[in-house]
């Protein structure tokens, strides 16, 4: 995870959701806003790994298509 160049973002949320990210940060040794950033992090990296699983089976279907393979 990249720390240079970092932004900053208001992020406006539940009282309910505050104090369950509060808790779980601090489980984790972590501050609040470390827990969303990693969670985020986390959100983004599964969903690159999603999206590269279904190029490749695009391409692969493709392959089986053009090849006349079906």
């Amino acid at each position: 995870m990249k720390k240079s160049g970092r932004k900053s973002y208001l992020l406006r949320i539940s009282e309910e959701l505050w104090e369950n990210l509060n808790e779980w940060a601090a489980q984790d040794f972590r501050s609040v806003n470390g827990q969303i950033e990693l969670i985020l992090q986390n959100a983004v990296n599964e969903r690159k790994k999603k999206n590269r699983k279904t190029e490749q089976e695009t391409d692969a279907e493709h392959t089986v298509i053009n090849g006349h393979k079906k």
